[in-house]
């Protein structure tokens, strides 16, 4: 015996309804009204501010790991010197660029999404949302016919912790970075960093001139490249071109450049690979034991780089102020972590900058006339639809250069597609995987930790074009703005 699900009254209409505003809900807003000045849309952030990582994320130091002529919006060029920028600057410029726009009149804070179902018949879904905080919640609809998921790749409620032996015996504050206490006070303490990744190469710099000392705490070495944080306009180019022909072309080298290098170490892993190490030799000198701490067992990107603005990491090292131990946890101790050589770690602060947990569409559950979806059984087309899922798309950046500059192309070849479909009187389309026999692929090849442990959640790709995630702009951009939108994967129909 079956119990009919009780759908509570709709508030709204749309043509499109954003979920998310952070920097891909705020791109995909402003291709909205700029390409599709027909559509009504709203976006739909849960929490009460948006910006998404940049306002949830308020670890010292936290900042971006790409530049930000790529970072930012094309149609709004980065003005600040910093072009790899701290958190909080990048928030300004996101709550700036929604202000500029209008796009900030059309979110719905305090909206999360948990459920959209997709009615064929009616060329519709209908989204239940949570409304409101605390007491006053309560469940509403919003119908619309076309579906934005712009919520990021990670759970925002929770970080990832192991499970650790003894973790409950430690006296100390124990942090994890996603929920960094606004009020903690690490002047004059030993803290340990549990991690080696982009959080705990950033962290570490900007704590040690407070802390009596800090230890990054690793299991494995990741590679680290130092870069220039700002740069001088009355150098080179920047003096010669006016300042948009100047943004421009930076923007233009910046992707051009991490395009060849990503290529060259695909290619020639152990060349890339060399090459990084020399540069930390340059930083640390031939005495430091590299080979230990700075040797990753994988190629250059089989995980994502991690980046020094100005060096910082590398000098906050060669000052005393913070060192590294390779090594294993065995269990921890009321004052501290004993680890698997026999070394015992002391702390007041332990931080366990261990990662994200992934979490594709914030865990919105899909159904599709009436049929629940599994994502992981799908395959993503484009980089940006799914396999018979109508009149959805989602916005995933790359893994090898900003965010933003995938972001923007698939909002641009959503426009195109509503277009289209307006056009030639079009109420659906669908991505439809004809061959059946394509071999399937994880949608991202790294194999960071996170990206591992959401094997089994994650939807797949195939082998080739139009199912293959590319991770080439180039590409993208040619794939995403210039083809037909209409090719022979894609099913259109009327209702």
């Amino acid at each position: 015996m079956t119990t009919e699900k009780t759908i509570p009254p709709t508030s709204e209409h749309l043509d499109v309804l954003i979920v998310g505003a952070g920097i891909s809900g705020i791109c995909t807003a402003y291709y909205l009204q700029t390409q599709c000045p027909q559509k009504k849309f709203v976006l739909l952030e849960s929490r009460a501010a948006l910006g998404g990582t940049w306002d949830l994320f308020r670890y010292p130091g936290i900042r971006s790991d790409s530049d930000l002529y790529t970072f930012g919006y094309s149609f709004r060029p980065w003005r600040e010197t910093q072009v790899i920028a701290e958190g909080a600057l990048i928030l300004k410029y996101l709550r700036e660029t929604a202000e500029e726009f209008g796009i900030d009149r059309q979110i719905r804070f305090n909206h999360r999404v948990q459920r959209a179902s997709w009615s064929s018949a009616d060329a519709c879904w209908t989204v239940e949302v949570v409304r409101g905080s605390g007491p006053d919640q309560e469940v509403v609809c919003y119908t619309c016919n076309f579906l934005c998921m712009c919520t990021g790749y990670y759970d925002y409620a929770q970080g990832y912790t192991p499970s650790w032996p003894g973790v409950e015996q430690f006296t100390g504050q124990l942090v994890h970075p996603q929920h960094w206490p606004e009020d903690l006070d690490y002047t004059g303490k030993r803290v340990v960093v549990i991690g080696s990744g982009a959080t705990a190469v950033t962290l570490i710099p900007a704590i040690a001139e407070q802390a009596e000392h800090v230890t990054m705490l690793q299991r494995s070495p990741t590679y680290i490249v130092a870069r220039p944080s700002k740069a001088d306009r009355n150098k080179g180019i920047g003096r010669m071109l006016p300042d948009r022909l100047a943004y421009q072309f930076t923007r233009w080298w910046s992707i051009l450049f991490g395009i060849y290098f990503y290529r060259l170490t695909r290619r020639k892993p152990e060349t890339a690979k060399q090459y990084l190490l020399r540069m930390v030799r340059q930083q640390l000198g031939a005495e430091y034991d590299i080979e230990t701490h700075f040797t990753p067992t994988y190629n250059p990107w089989d995980q994502r780089l991690c980046l020094a603005p100005d060096g910082d990491f590398f000098a906050t090292i060669r000052s005393g102020k913070a060192s590294i131990v390779t090594d294993q946890i065995e269990t921890f101790t009321e004052t501290g972590i004993k680890l698997r050589s026999g070394e015992e770690l002391d702390a007041d602060i332990i931080v366990t900058a261990t990662g994200l947990v992934m979490k594709v569409m914030s865990g919105v559950q899909l159904v599709v006339d009436d049929a629940p979806v599994d994502l992981a059984q799908t395959f993503i087309y484009k980089g940006a639809m799914y396999r018979d899922i109508p009149n959805l798309a989602s916005a995933f950046g790359y893994v090898n250069a900003s965010w933003t500059l995938k972001c923007e192309l698939i909002a641009q070849h959503i426009c195109r597609l509503l277009n289209y479909m307006d056009r030639h009187a079009y109420t659906q389309c669908t991505p439809r995987l004809a061959d059946q026999d394509i071999d399937a692929e994880p949608m991202m090849g790294l194999t960071s930790g996170y990206m591992q442990r959401a094997r089994d959640i994650i939807p797949r790709q195939g082998t080739r074009s139009p199912w293959k995630m590319h991770q080439n702009y180039l590409s993208d951009l040619v794939g995403l703005r210039f083809r037909s939108v209409h090719d022979k994967t894609m099913e259109f129909t009327r209702s």
